[in-house]
């Protein structure tokens, strides 16, 4: 029994990526069409993203620090978190429109393939421009442990890289779990993006200068503390906030893994409750 779920759970995967490889490569190629304007969407995206950026330029114009942090330290923060984000919305952003494509019965289209419905979903209309929020992420990220002094080891060089994975995959799960409440909620989109733009913002900041019961809430509620936070504290040789072991910031996998698996069974939930737009 458990080698045939094994073997079904294997092939789910292996299908699921097939389907997203050629739902993307496909509006890759449509994209790649009119290069002169994907070029300049992606400038765009890439300047936008960095106005963001900007911001903190400009505060640490005024300030020596920020909550304790300084500008090198804060940049490793929002390089981290940003190149996370960037990589879970080039690859899972297309779910945002799932609560329009319930309202409108689009969603059946998809149903109606053979081929798994999340994987379509979240490669439809894949918008290669929002690279351009991944360079502008790993660029503050490089810059960043350029201008920092860390006493660098091993276990500290391969949790870096492992953060940022994590991170991306933590902040897909998000995805999917907002997009799975639109089956129920359709315009709850706008909270969804509390969660995943807020969630980046947020992170983009040092914990010491907000309230202790937030960041408890992103660490024991929604834990997107480990897309960032607590790893980039334990290589930047910095205390954990009040009532955090020192050992949570290794565990930015399992909480991916777990994220995932509850992202699964809300999707789940969520295509056994649809009813279709009844048009």
């Amino acid at each position: 029994m458990a080698d045939s779920w094994r073997a079904y759970g294997d092939t789910g995967i292996r299908a699921s990526w097939r389907t997203y490889r050629m739902v993307a490569g496909m509006w890759i190629r449509s994209t790649m069409a009119y290069r002169s304007s994907f070029a300049l969407t992606l400038v765009t995206s890439f300047c936008v993203t960095f106005f963001d950026f900007v911001v903190i330029l400009l505060m640490f114009g005024q300030v020596r620090g920020l909550g304790g942090f300084s500008f090198a330290e804060v940049a490793l923060l929002y390089g981290t978190a940003g190149t996370s984000f960037g990589i879970a919305d080039l690859t899972m952003g297309s779910l945002q429109r799932m609560g329009k494509r319930v309202r409108d019965g689009t969603l059946d289209t998809f149903l109606m393939r053979p081929a798994p419905l999340l994987a379509q979903v979240a490669a439809d209309k894949f918008a290669l421009r929002r690279f351009g929020r991944v360079a502008q992420g790993l660029m503050v990220l490089v810059w960043g442990l350029f201008l920092l002094h860390v006493e660098w080891t091993p276990l500290k060089a391969v949790l870096l890289p492992v953060t940022v994975v994590c991170g991306a995959v933590i902040f897909g799960a998000v995805m999917v779990l907002g997009a799975s409440t639109l089956f129920w909620i359709q315009d709850a989109a706008e909270v969804t993006n509390s969660f995943t733009y807020g969630g980046n913002t947020l992170l983009q900041y040092p914990p010491t200068i907000f309230a202790q019961d937030l960041v408890r809430g992103v660490v024991y509620v929604v834990p997107l503390a480990f897309v960032s936070w607590l790893p980039a504290l334990y290589v930047l040789g910095r205390p954990m906030p009040a009532g955090v072991p020192e050992w949570a910031a290794f565990v930015s996998p399992l909480v991916a893994a777990v994220c995932c698996g509850a992202a699964g069974l809300a999707w789940r939930a969520g295509i056994r409750s649809y009813r279709s737009t009844g048009s």
